[in-house]
């Protein structure tokens, strides 16, 4: 299978997870124009388990190094595969939020402050739980501290928005949708990490999975949970009225459907990536990188989507400083997990 062995590619990967997860809300964004998110989650998810099983058959299956998917698959034991499952539930739980939240306040509120808050409460889980032992706690801890101050000041632009822009009830719904996604999402990966051996990909412990694998059984495990999880939004959608299963059917088409598994897609290259390289960058390290995506997805949300337009004073610096922030904490965790 594929591995990376030098810390200068996985940092490189890093940041194609940051551009993924940052990104994949687009496809929300684009569908959302016709095509309720309870709806395009299906899709996503449909995305995400195809994409991870064409990356298991590939690059989880060639080379020399490591265990090829089927035979790993087979080895693995039921509590590596447990612990995967449960992060994917966790994950999913959070994602669902975070769809929400973004069909509400949009992709420059949502990310940053969800996401955000998944990178904050998440680095300190994966040191915990997952430390790799020669990183620079200062540097990464300093690091994270300036992506909390991005997080406040992405906060207090998005209250000053204009009502006529967004209304301030629904704002503050999408705020709260956020915070509760990002608390829970910060869980996931340190539970998938407990399914997978980050010490040495080339030769893995038996009963341990590699990440190609980690990725297939979590796609399935956020499959699986939808079906209990996204039929309860579904009825009880946290904006509009119900929406059933035959809307699904009847309302969607081809193209809507392509743009919803692209999106899940998107997510799943992400995350693989973030799994290949938190072997050689360290749990903590590749993701907090990866969970640089509110700047990304800020970024798409300010110029893009023109989300902030017709806000009130101040909001421009109040942006220009979140992006400085975000950036200078990005460049301290890379330093740390290389000195």
């Amino acid at each position: 299978m594929f591995i990376v062995n030098s810390y200068a590619l996985a940092v490189i990967l890093c940041f194609v997870t940051m551009l993924c997860w940052g990104s994949w809300g687009n496809t929300q964004k684009l569908a959302a124009k016709s095509w309720r998110y309870e709806l395009f989650y299906w899709d996503y998810v449909i995305g995400m388990v195809i994409f991870s099983l064409i990356l298991a058959f590939t690059f989880g299956s060639i080379g020399s190094e490591g265990r090829p998917f089927l035979a790993d698959i087979a080895q693995a034991s039921w509590a590596s595969i447990g612990w995967i499952l449960l992060g994917a539930v966790v994950f999913n739980v959070s994602n669902i939020l975070l769809s929400a939240s973004i069909s509400i306040a949009g992709m420059s509120v949502a990310f940053p402050l969800g996401v955000g808050l998944a990178l904050v409460v998440g680095v300190f889980n994966n040191i915990l739980l997952h430390p790799k032992g020669d990183e620079n706690l200062s540097l990464l801890f300093i690091g994270v501290a300036l992506i909390v101050i991005a997080i406040v000041c992405n906060g207090i632009a998005s209250g000053k928005v204009s009502t006529e822009v967004r209304d301030a009830g629904q704002n503050r719904k999408g705020i709260i949708l956020a915070v509760l996604a990002g608390l829970i999402m910060s869980f996931f990966s340190a539970l998938v990490y407990n399914g997978v051996d980050l010490a040495d990909f080339a030769n893995p412990a038996a009963g341990k999975c590699t990440p190609y694998t980690a990725i297939v059984v979590f796609s399935i495990g956020v499959f699986l949970s939808n079906t209990v999880i996204n039929t309860i939004v579904m009825k009880k959608p946290f904006v509009g009225g119900p929406v059933s299963y035959s809307q699904y059917f009847r309302d969607g088409d081809a193209k809507t459907h392509i743009v919803g598994m692209l999106g899940g897609a998107i997510w799943c290259l992400g995350t693989a990536l973030n799994y290949i390289c938190a072997g050689k960058a360290g749990a903590s390290v590749s993701y907090a990188l990866g969970q640089g995506a509110p700047m990304i997805a800020a970024i798409w949300g300010v110029f893009i989507w023109k989300e902030f337009k017709g806000a009130g004073k101040g909001v421009p610096a109040l942006l220009a400083v979140m992006f400085t922030f975000f950036i200078a904490g990005l460049a301290l965790i890379i330093v740390s997990g290389n000195v």
